[in-house]
């Protein structure tokens, strides 16, 4: 059984969406509690990871606080593929952990779950689940998989959940954890709490 250590991650965060739920604001730096909400994601993994990459499309001046930024190789917000796709081309680790930007309630559960099932399975990539539902910006990947993602690409594929599904990624049961996915998307979920605490 292979053994992954934290010098074999990059930590990829997705923040290069365009937010229209969100007024377009830019997601990652909205304040929740006083912080940016990547730092939130940024606390949790930046001592189990090697390093971390941002995959932004603007405030990248902004976006290098929290890492090495990288703009996507696609033009016009082609989704967090294209991200993928750039952060695959250019890290040196054998793994890519990627997170998403808007997601405070992260643990390191997550990334701990992810590595074992990775370890233990003959996968080439791992993806957050729950209750059968996939967590498609919840996932650990094998950069060997670039040129599979890069010819998904080139035949217009852009749905990162299709991917994962059509290249049998191995799904990750988080039942146990449904609060780590819970995201802010709108303008009303940081105004209330409600939902979290209903969950």
């Amino acid at each position: 059984m292979e053994t992954i250590a934290k010098s074999d991650i990059t930590a990829l965060i997705l923040a290069g969406g365009q937010a229209k739920r969100m007024n377009r604001q830019d997601k990652g730096l909205i304040l929740f509690r006083n912080k940016p909400l990547i730092s939130y994601v940024v606390n949790i993994i930046s001592k189990n990871v090697d390093s971390i990459l941002v995959s932004a499309n603007r405030n990248i001046d902004l976006y290098q606080e929290f890492g090495e930024v990288i703009t996507d190789d696609l033009p016009d917000f082609q989704g967090p593929l294209a991200g993928i796709s750039t952060a695959l081309n250019k890290v040196k680790t054998k793994y890519l952990l990627i997170m998403p930007c808007d997601g405070p309630y992260v643990s390191e559960l997550l990334l701990d779950r992810l590595v074992k099932a990775m370890e233990k399975k003959d996968t080439l990539m791992c993806v957050a689940a729950e209750n059968e539902y996939l967590h498609p910006t919840f996932a650990l990947i094998n950069v060997s998989v670039a040129p599979v993602l890069s010819q998904y690409l080139d035949d217009g594929g852009r749905k990162l959940g299709k991917f994962f599904k059509d290249n049998r990624a191995t799904e990750v049961d988080f039942s146990d954890q449904p609060k780590i996915f819970i995201n802010l998307n709108s303008p009303e979920d940081f105004l209330s709490t409600k939902h979290i605490h209903s969950k």
